[in-house]
């Protein structure tokens, strides 16, 4: 492979606003594509792609080009040193690579990753804590995480069929395979810009990880039922939810950001979606207008995100441990309060996109074990973790509130 100045540069460019401006790397990379209009396909990839692989291996390469934070430009072009000598790219003669050690860098590479927090690349609390939850297990899970996702599709069966769309971006050159035991999904052969082809504007699919689509999956809503999404945030799962009822009843999306469900309008739109009716949480009185009302509930509780760190790496950099104990106490308000919108006989669905035991089994337990829980019996749960699935980390439990008539 040759290197390109220009791709390089606009590598680096979004690497200094990652590390140095504590941008989201999918935000950064949405502007830095937008830059050069000539670039084809296979050099907005190569730009992604790099920036995406530097910031999930930052502490490794860190390490191994004995450079520290905060990064400026030399240091930047070291670690892109590393990067490319570990992957037998040639380094380019040019100024900015003047005095890199290639030699030293697979030596140093091979040495490192004899330790699991510099072989992971992650912080040492974050290595601590994943041992202390899952023990042998972590090992796996944090290999995992640090593969690079899959490009999962969601088709829209209320638009097309999983066949029809398949032809239709194959005819766009984007060839995808159906997901045993994921009646909705279609997996991307190779990663391509799904977002350009005419199937997705006209609401065809929406891109939702295989792990996320079992979601609304266990939730099972029917139509003509009453359903609500408490976290609804920008509703790919009250997409779905809606999709399954075939337009029929009414999905109540719920947030605390309107912004975010002001785009799950503009999605539901484009979805050919009219049973969704978005509410902001602006006050506790938001809540009380639904206590018993609804025949589903959806609590896809804000978490620690650990299960997406494949398509979030930026995320281990930016997690702290004192906010993993906010969370969790957030998860206990949110379930305590948003638990009484079920009405009796009624179900609902708790899951997060965590595989820490702490923010997943352990809530749902100590939530039974409450007085506001005693009307509830744990159906099933699963944990699905990315070691065994393939996909992003998620947990989901199935709860029943017991019918008053018995």
């Amino acid at each position: 492979m040759k290197l390109h100045r220009n791709l390089v540069f606009a590598t680096i460019d979004s690497l200094y606003q990652i590390f140095n401006e504590q941008k989201q790397a999918d935000k950064v990379l949405r502007n830095t594509l937008k830059r050069d209009k000539r670039w084809g396909a296979r050099d907005r990839s190569f730009i992604a792609e790099t920036t995406y692989d530097i910031v999930r291996w930052k502490r490794l390469y860190a390490e191994i080009a004995e450079v520290k934070e905060p990064f400026d430009r030399g240091n930047l072009f070291r670690l892109f040193t590393v990067w490319a000598t570990l992957r037998g790219i040639a380094i380019p003669d040019w100024p900015q690579f003047e005095a890199t050690p290639t030699r030293r860098i697979k030596g140093r590479f091979d040495e490192l990753s004899k330790i699991r927090k510099m072989r992971e690349s992650i912080p040492d609390w974050l290595d601590a804590l994943g041992e202390k939850e899952l023990g042998k297990k972590w090992d796996k899970e944090i290999a995992a995480l640090n593969q690079q996702a899959e490009v999962v599709l969601r088709v829209n069966l209320l638009k097309t069929t999983i066949e029809e769309l398949q032809t239709k971006l194959a005819e766009a050159d984007i060839h995808t395979e159906k997901i045993k035991g994921y009646p909705q999904a279609l997996k991307l052969v190779e990663r391509a810009n799904v977002f350009g082809t005419e199937a997705f504007k006209n609401g065809w699919f929406e891109v939702q990880d295989a792990s996320s689509q079992k979601v609304a999956q266990m939730l099972d809503p029917k139509p003509g039922m009453r359903v609500v999404d408490v976290c609804a945030g920008a509703g790919g799962k009250s997409l779905h939810i809606a999709s399954l009822m075939e337009n029929k009843g009414q999905v109540v999306s719920m947030d605390i950001y309107e912004n975010k469900l002001t785009e799950l309008k503009r999605r539901a739109r484009r979805n050919g979606i009219h049973n969704i009716e978005t509410r902001v949480i602006d006050s506790s009185k938001t809540i009380k207008k639904l206590i018993g009302k609804a025949d589903k509930l959806l609590i896809d509780a804000p978490c620690s995100g650990l299960g997406v760190l494949k398509r979030n790496p930026d995320a281990k950099w930016k997690l702290q441990p004192e906010f993993l104990d906010k969370i969790r106490s957030t998860q206990i308000e949110i379930i305590d309060s948003y638990s009484r919108i079920v009405k009796a006989g009624g179900q609902m669905v708790y899951a997060t996109c965590s595989i820490l035991p702490s923010e997943n089994e352990k809530q749902v337990k100590a939530f039974l074990r409450r007085d506001v829980g005693k009307d509830f019996t744990l159906i099933k749960d699963e944990k699905i973790l990315p070691s065994k699935s393939g996909y992003d980390g998620f947990y989901l439990a199935l709860l029943q509130k017991n019918d008053d008539k018995n």
